[in-house]
Order: structure tokens, then sequence, then C-alpha cells
């Protein structure tokens, strides 16, 4: 009898234990964690969402997407963004990279082919093309370019709206992101902030 007394206490205190954790892990310390995210740091917590002149989310500032027709042409009023590998370009579903590595006779081949593309379609030398412009990110999802490679699109840009090539390049050059803490990394430019502030311009 005593023997079954002991285990039923011990059922009991692993049930109470169990409800415990499910109260303090499961529900008290996401709340905790989700309202200090939200207090200190609320653009990131809820993805840092980027949005058009009239409050429309277009996207966040941390996943790139494609400026790109329905065939998956380069729009030539846009900066493009660097390639993706992850499923049919800037799937978030299947963040990865081709895996090609550089001795791979393929990504010699697509790198020789892309140049050649981006150099006639910016009307540059192709020694003047970029390595970002070449080759996707590890993730895929990466947001930004080199300042040389949206340096390099600007005439492109300018002309197909119309708008002053200076100008244009003033809004790239505005638009450059050092390294993390100024000195972590190369500095970058987001193509989707770029892209909403040229709309701004005309």
């Amino acid at each position: 009898m005593a023997t079954g007394r002991g285990a039923l206490r011990q059922y009991s205190v692993a049930v109470r234990m169990m409800l415990a954790a499910t109260v303090l892990l499961g529900i008290a310390y996401p709340l905790a964690v989700t309202g200090i995210g939200q207090l200190a740091a609320s653009a990131q917590a809820n993805g840092s969402m980027l949005t058009d002149e009239s409050g429309n989310p277009v996207g966040s500032a941390l996943l790139g997407q494609s400026f790109t027709d329905a065939d998956g042409a380069p729009l030539p009023e846009w900066f493009q963004s660097r390639l993706s590998a992850a499923g049919d370009g800037y799937d978030g579903t299947s963040s990865g990279g081709s895996n090609q590595g550089p001795e791979s006779e393929d990504l010699v081949a697509a790198i020789d082919e892309r140049r050649a593309a981006i150099a006639e379609f910016e009307g540059v030398d192709p020694a003047e093309v970029p390595a970002d412009a070449l080759t996707a990110s590890a993730s895929g999802l990466d947001p930004h370019i080199s300042p040389d490679y949206a340096l390099l699109q600007v005439d492109r840009v300018a002309a197909a709206r119309g708008l002053d090539a200076d100008a244009v390049e003033d809004l790239v050059r505005s638009m450059i992101q050092p390294g993390d803490l100024g000195y972590l990394g190369d500095p970058t430019v987001n193509v989707l902030r770029l892209n909403l502030a040229l709309q701004q311009m005309g």
C-alpha cells in the first residue's frame, strides 16, 4: 500500500512539474522575449518590413528579391539584385546556394555567360563586371550588392527613367552601408531600399 502511495506521489510531482515547466517555458518565457523584442527592436522583430509610398508592404530589408519581368529578364528601370540559387530565386523555403565550387566547369561557364550578358545589358566592358554580379550568395537570399555593382548600373537606370545620372549616382552613394560596426565586412547597398528611394525620384 505504501508503495502505491509513493508512486502516486511521484506521479503527482511529475505532473505538477510538467505543468509548471509548460507555463514557464512554453508561455511566460516566449511572451517575455516577444515583449522585449517589440520594445527594444520592433522593426527587426516584425521582419524588417519595408513599405512603398502608400504604406503597402513590399518586402523585407533582410531578404533579396528579383526585379525582372514575367520571363525573368531584368527590368532596365530598376537596380538589379544579386543572383539567387534558392528555389526559383529568393525562395525563403529553399534557402541555399548552388554548391558548385571554383573547379566546376558548369560554374565557370555560367560565370562567363553571365559576365557577357551583364556587360551587354549595362553597356560596359566585361572586365568591369564585379564578382557579386556573377555569383549567388550562400543563402540565395542576400538583399545586398556591392557599391561597385550598384554604381555600374547607374547609367542604365538613369537612362531608362529619364533621370540625371549624377543624381542617381548621388542616391546610390547615399545608400552605401559600411560594414558592421564600421569595420566588419565590406560596404553594401540594400537593393530594395535603393529601388524604393529611386521610385520616389520619379
